[in-house]
């Protein structure tokens, strides 16, 4: 006769039904919440308003916080048997032991997520003495009244049980699992397949009544499918747990710290269950706030990590964007992580652990190789739109030609539920499979913590070396990529930046953040380089105040906060926090240039006189207001001069060197006018057409018309965007967008700057844009204040430039990058919206416009059109983004020669760095101060050679400056110091020393630059 037909359904209503046989509640809870909008300690956690609830009561809206008692007494007939309790307060709880430390996480199983990966929800507590008392239970939790993902579910108690636990059911339920996953795995008609199905049939046929002897029976015909192994692998997979936590997204920062105690305490629980799990989580930020916040529970983890169970993670002080901080920020965050993690668990962290982040910068290759790492994870590739990503392990190259070896989980999440299902998709889909056999895969539930459950982990016993799946071992993934390195001669390269088809609308969302942090980082440059010539005249460097402020910043570079894509509180705490710490910084900036100050001998005067300082390596001549007069100046590379307010006056016999200040009054041999809908300079003539557009910018010298024929420059226009803060239609521009409306328009005259006034208004916003030339500059600035009252909608302005060139030059960090004009290729169209920092260029081989900015980096550039993405108004996740006053400034530059012959990186940062002034002392003696009336203190004798920062040493005295190349290619300088250095190394970006070089004189040194290369030098210099 024939076999009985198996069928699926019966099976999966098997595993259904010992599922649900698992747990039997024994006994309700009393259940009372000391309820509080903040968190509050262990010490106060009766401080809140009281609450006794009952199931299904509600207890507090969406962030209200709560310390939880749950109380209750086992039934005399339970004692012997193994029990739990089941809680579920439909939000976020963290159970604490009698000293207030985080035990165990648990989080409502109403969390949103992508169930295809698993359920997300932890409601087993597990009796542990610490809750006993002889008979008695009291259980103290700590809670919040939201999600994982930071959404209110109700917040209402739903469930608050002791329930005795059936071992044999659940083990049984495991196998079952595992076991009928992995037949479906199989293709059709093989033995194993079939094999397993039978035995899962028999047992089916057993369990019509879940006895412990039938249990038993059913687990020992499970004993074989299981314990059949597989032959010689051909990819083994490393499982490693992981918990990606935003530090920052749909919940404030506040939440994420709860959260980190929640989920690290739940690792620590299941470690004690499975001997063979290993965890790993990323940035130090997280871990030092465990350190201050839940000291006791931090040393566990210390414990750990020795062990070698728990794996930090990263090279990086968060995981930050990489598309929008500065090329310094980018050094500090890996400075300030890898530092962190030698200290802490003495361990150097070798690989950069990025799985979340919306694109790859193509300067970070060159960072993480002079900073020791090697490797780089990451998974949010697989998110592009159009284009496939073509390898998951692959050689990594950026713009100097340094590589790093990059690996993508072939199951292309980090949310990895360690299922059968999972191995096979990761064996499947492995791009590399034919080259590499080794993979990783990083399971547990993400982007709001938790962690693995015990599913996880009961899966991945069973799944070790499983017949018919790849065999799977828990590592730490340094112990990956040590052996995925010895297949590094058979991995492709990809060259450039690694863009993500996907949230573009990042790169301008939440414009004053953006702002803001470009303010900090021009400012804290100047505040090093500032501390650092204090500190050689016996003023203290401010290194603890430095790295404090740094850290703030380089927190929230997180990727979800600098991109703009976190809800409103996390901004409104925020933008509070950046006005402090920018105002923190100022101040110290010029208190330090005034203690400077206070050391130039200048002797008597008796006219007031003012020190203005220049941290750019070149000399800048320039016009500047003093004291309500104009000057043009002229200021030594990354120095000082002395200026009389008394113009073109000798001070004290001593005639104006060169190096000195040199002063003019507008209309000497420098004179800019304005006449109707017109300005001029010496360089250049631009007209407006009736609504404030451009309609020509004459290029006098070159006799050549910078905008397009029949075009519009300066095109102010409004899209409707209903995207959210991640992305925007890609066709928004199909639509031609509407232009502002002129309300009015009015001359302005500032000494050497003349300029017109637009004031324009939009639904219930207004813009008020003065467009200003400078006699004897090129530059044309659009200095902007925006009152942003729109939603959904989109601000840009446009410059249509008489150019034709395929690529544009874009600035990223520590150099610049060609992308096409062109939308040749699918991969082409997908690169619509690009970032760049200061700058944007289109050039011919003899002429050029570039587009200048002070906070943006949102651009278009398409044919010879560049664009740029000034604000966005999207409703999700703040509903209030951008509806505010702004406050920026771009520049259109046209220039002769192309974007390297012009030094444009120069132009964009001397717009993003202004000259700095100082009152001189007022005492009727400096003659004795150390320092002369002028003076540079560094100064690099190649024009593309640019020093981004000068700082003093993390570990010592000495003096750290570093410095790359700009354009691209080779080129020799010599770097004259304004002091004697008496030793000079080559460090790499940890400021490690690596090679001692020759110092021709106390004050010069001679460096060698290959493209775009960064060159850090330690200098030993004595103190004057």
């Amino acid at each position: 006769m024939p076999y009985e037909p198996i069928r699926l359904e019966p099976l999966k209503q098997m595993l259904k039904k010992l599922r649900e046989a698992i747990y039997e509640p024994v006994a309700e809870l009393e259940v009372t919440a000391w309820v509080t909008p903040e968190p509050v300690s262990y010490l106060d956690r009766k401080t809140g308003t009281k609450m006794t609830l009952v199931h299904g009561q509600r207890w507090g809206d969406l962030w209200d916080c709560a310390w939880f008692r749950f109380a209750g007494s086992v039934p005399e007939h339970s004692r012997q048997e193994e029990l739990v309790l089941l809680l579920d307060i439909n939000g976020e709880l963290c159970l604490a032991d009698p000293n207030g430390s985080p035990v165990q996480g648990l989080t409502t199983v109403n969390s949103e997520f992508d169930f295809s990966l698993g359920l997300p929800g932890k409601r087993v507590v597990r009796l542990h003495d610490m809750f006993l008392s002889g008979s008695d239970i009291e259980v103290w939790a700590d809670a919040g009244n939201n999600d994982l993902f930071g959404k209110y579910q109700g917040g209402t108690l739903k469930e608050a049980v002791i329930a005795s636990c059936r071992e044999d059911i659940r083990s049984l339920y495991y196998d079952v699992e595992v076991l009928l996953e992995a037949a479906e795995q199989l293709p059709a008609g093989t033995a194993r397949k079939e094999r397993i199905y039978q035995a899962l049939y028999d047992v089916s046929l057993r369990l019509t009544d879940i006895s412990p002897e039938r249990i038993a029976a059913a687990k020992k015909k499970l004993a074989e499918p299981l314990s059949l192994k597989g032959g010689d692998p051909v990819l083994t997979i490393s499982a490693v747990g992981h918990a990606h936590i935003d530090l920052a997204w749909l919940w404030p920062i506040r939440e994420t710290i709860r959260k980190g105690a929640r989920t690290f305490s739940t690792v620590l629980r299941m470690m004690e269950r499975y001997p063979d799990y290993v965890f790993g989580a990323s940035q130090p930020q997280l871990y030092d706030w465990m350190k201050q916040h839940y000291p006791a529970l931090y040393e566990q983890i210390k414990q750990r990590v020795r062990e070698g169970r728990w794996e930090p993670q990263g090279a990086m002080w968060v995981e930050s964007d990489t598309n929008v901080p500065g090329g310094e920020s980018l050094v500090r965050q890996i400075l300030y992580g890898k530092r962190y993690f030698q200290q802490e668990f003495g361990l150097e962290m070798k690989s950069l652990w990025m799985p979340d982040v919306f694109g790859y910068s193509a300067s970070l290759p060159q960072l993480l190789k002079k900073s020791g790492v090697d490797y780089m994870m990451t998974q949010k590739l697989s998110w592009s739109e159009y284009n496939r990503h073509p390898h998951h392990s692959f050689l990594w190259e950026g713009i100097d030609g340094s590589a790093v070896l990059t690996h993508m989980p072939p199951e292309d999440t980090y949310n990895s539920p360690a299922a059968p299902r999972s191995i096979a998709k990761a064996e499947r889909e492995y791009l590399d499979k034919n080259v590499s056999g080794h993979a990783l895969m990083l399971f547990g539930i993400g982007d709001g913590g938790g962690g693995p459950g015990e599913e996880h982990l009961e899966r991945l016993a069973r799944e070790k070396n499983l017949l018919g799946l790849s065999p799977v071992q828990q590592e730490p993934s340094w112990k990956f990529f040590e052996r995925l390195n010895e297949e590094r001669e058979s991995f492709q390269t990809w060259r450039g930046e690694l863009y993500l088809e996907k949230h573009q609308g990042t790169l301008t969302s939440q414009a004053r953040s953006k702002r803001y942090n470009r303010k900090m980082e021009k400012a804290l440059r100047e505040l090093e380089f500032a501390s650092v010539l204090a500190a050689r005249l016996g003023r203290a460097y401010p290194a603890e105040t430095l790295e404090t402020i740094w850290k703030e910043v380089l927190l929230y570079q997180f990727h979800d906060i600098l991109p703009g894509s976190s809800i409103k509180r996390v901004y409104d705490e925020s933008l509070a926090r950046y006005e402090e710490l920018l105002g923190q910084t100022e101040t110290m900036i010029a208190d330090t240039y005034s203690y400077l100050a206070g050391h130039i001998a200048h002797g008597k005067t008796a006219s007031a006189q003012t020190v203005i300082f220049n941290s750019l390596p070149w000399e800048r001549r320039e016009w500047l207001r003093v004291n309500g007069r104009w000057h043009h100046v002229q200021v030594p590379s990354m120095g000082y001069a002395v200026l009389s307010n008394d113009a073109g006056h000798e001070a004290d016999g001593e005639a104006a060197s060169s190096s000195e200040i040199l002063t003019k009054t507008p209309g000497e041999g420098a004179d800019a006018a304005a006449e109707g809908r017109s300005l001029e300079n010496d360089k250049v003539i631009v007209t407006f057409d009736q609504n404030g557009a451009i309609l020509s910018v004459l290029d006098k010298a070159e006799k050549r018309e910078v905008i397009q024929q029949g075009r519009l420059g300066n095109d102010l226009r409004v899209y409707h965007d209903d995207g959210d803060a991640w992305d925007f239609r890609h066709d928004y521009a199909a639509n031609a967008g509407t232009p502002l409306h002129l309300l009015s328009m009015r001359e302005l005259r500032e000494g050497p700057r003349i300029g017109l006034v637009f004031e324009y208004g939009y639904g219930e916003s207004s813009l008020t844009q003065t467009v200003v030339l400078t006699a004897g500059s090129r530059r044309i600035d659009f200095e902007t204040d925006v009152d942003w009252r729109e939603n959904g909608k989109m601000l840009r302005t446009s410059f249509p430039v008489n150019i034709r060139s395929n690529q544009v030059h874009c600035e990223i960090q520590f150099g610049s990058l060609g992308r096409p004009t062109h939308r040749n290729t699918l991969w082409d169209f997908a690169k619509d919206e690009i970032c760049a920092h200061q700058w944007v260029d289109l050039s011919e081989p003899d002429y050029g416009v570039a587009l200048l900015n002070d906070c943006k980096y949102g651009h278009r550039a398409i044919d010879n059109v560049l664009d740029l993405n000034l604000l966005r108004s999207s409703t999700y996740p703040d509903p209030e983004a951008d509806r505010a006053e702004h406050r920026f400034t771009y520049s259109l530059y046209p220039h002769q020669g192309n974007h390297v012959q012009a030094e444009i990186y120069r132009r964009g940062y001397e717009l993003n760095v202004p000259l700095r002034t100082m009152s001189l002392p007022d005492v009727s003696d400096q003659e004795t101060g150390k320092l002369p009336l002028s003076q540079a203190f560094l100064s690099p004798d190649h024009p593309h050679i640019m020093v981004e920062s000068v700082k003093k040493a993390e570990d010592g005295d000495d003096i750290i400056v570093r410095l790359y190349e700009t354009s691209g290619t080779h080129a020799g300088t010599t770097l004259r110091l304004g002091f004697q250095a008496a030793e000079a190394w080559i460090a790499d970006l940890m400021e490690n020393r690596l090679t001692q070089l020759k110092l021709n004189e106390p004050s010069e040194i001679a460096l060698s630059f290959t493209p775009f290369e960064i060159i850090t030098l330690r200098l030993n210099v004595p103190e004057l």
